[in-house]
């Protein structure tokens, strides 16, 4: 799977993971796809939230490794 395939999946499944995180006053936005990490940047509510490590470790990074082949990772920048 190249490069353009793996982002427009990644894409797809954090705009359907978005509306769980707004929900709870945050956001999710997709930056970057690089070398199997992909770079995400948490807003709103996020910011500054004790449970930002277990969103992305958890449940977008754990959505993200099995949906997705070639995703090693996901980074907040």
């Amino acid at each position: 799977m190249n490069d353009e395939m793996i982002e427009k999946q990644v894409k797809e499944i954090i705009r359907k993971i978005r509306p769980y995180i707004q929900r709870d006053g945050g956001d999710i936005r997709y930056v970057r796809f690089e070398d199997g990490i992909v770079f995400v940047e948490m807003l709103g509510a996020c910011v500054g939230c004790g449970a930002l490590d277990s969103t992305l470790k958890d449940g977008i990074e754990t959505i993200l490794l099995e949906e997705v082949p070639g995703i090693i990772g996901v980074e907040n920048i």
